[in-house]
């Protein structure tokens, strides 16, 4: 199994100690402090916590790697980079709506190598190691085998720290909600990515995303046999923060209704690091 991959198992230790900080906490928010990094969007004394849980994992096993996180930012440079957000779906954690998550990947020379999602209130740890296909609690998955729009169900985001591309994102969702059986915006691109490489829905979009998002969830789906593009189509989407998912019957289906609405917006808020090495997604 590929959480036997010692690198791998680091993930999941830092995951699982992050995790058991932010549910301790989840009876006691009132007392959480809480700071604006930007419009509607927020960091924890929590995110703080667990990152440097997560943080402090990887340096007892890795001290020398590099680590690229949400809060502290970017430390070191190295072959190998952890990709960290302790805590995807801040805002639904503060108001104790529970659909939250922990993401971590590692890149080696730019390509991504490992990834693990975990849903700390389900205890849902969704892995992946390249070649070696995605797990959840060390079972394989898959993406779904949808075949057409028609039958599909969606995840999506909204572009709330860019609310200028509001009309063209609104655009595309009218369209897809006509052509699909339903959309979910549950508030943690993570876990939504996560759950579309577990078959639990057909495709998903978002635009502006940072790249701690991205990184774990777009191995998850690679990994269990699914598509990811920018919305042109292109292979950008880590570099870009725009993203389209979907099975092999869906992806172009959603990439034809989305293209035209979104393919030319300009989201400001790229979603890597500047100073960061380009990530490959394969050889």
């Amino acid at each position: 199994m590929s959480s036997d991959h010692p690198l791998l198992k680091t993930a999941i230790s830092a995951a699982r100690a992050a995790g058991n900080i932010i549910v301790r906490f989840m009876d006691r928010l009132d007392r959480v402090g809480v700071h604006s990094k930007g419009a509607n969007d927020f960091v924890s004394e929590v995110d703080h916590m667990a990152e440097e849980a997560i943080i402090g994992t990887i340096r007892r096993h890795y001290p020398e790697h590099a680590i690229l996180a949400e809060e502290s930012g970017s430390r070191g440079a190295h072959d190998y980079q952890w990709i960290i957000d302790p805590l995807d779906g801040t805002t639904n954690y503060l108001h104790g709506f529970p659909q939250f998550s922990v993401s971590i990947a590692l890149r080696h020379r730019g390509i991504l190598e490992q990834a693990v999602v975990y849903d700390p209130l389900r205890n849902e740890l969704f892995t992946a190691s390249r070649g070696r296909g995605a797990q959840l609690n060390d079972r394989r998955i898959r993406v779904s085998e949808t075949l057409r729009l028609s039958e599909s169900l969606l995840a999506t985001g909204f572009p709330f720290r860019n609310l200028g591309n509001l009309d063209p994102w609104l655009a595309s969702f009218r369209d897809l909600l006509i052509r699909t059986r339903g959309i979910r915006r549950a508030g943690s691109a993570a876990l939504d990515l996560a759950w579309m490489a577990a078959g639990r829905c057909d495709g998903f979009w978002e635009g502006g995303l940072k790249i701690w998002d991205l990184a774990a969830g777009s191995l998850l789906i690679e990994e269990a046999g699914g598509l990811l593009g920018d919305f042109r189509g292109e292979t950008g989407y880590l570099e870009s923060g725009n993203v389209i998912a979907g099975n092999q019957h869906t992806y172009m289906s959603l990439l034809e209704v989305i293209r035209p609405h979104l393919g030319h917006t300009n989201w400001s808020d790229p979603a890597r690091d500047p100073d960061a090495d380009p990530i490959r997604t394969e050889d």
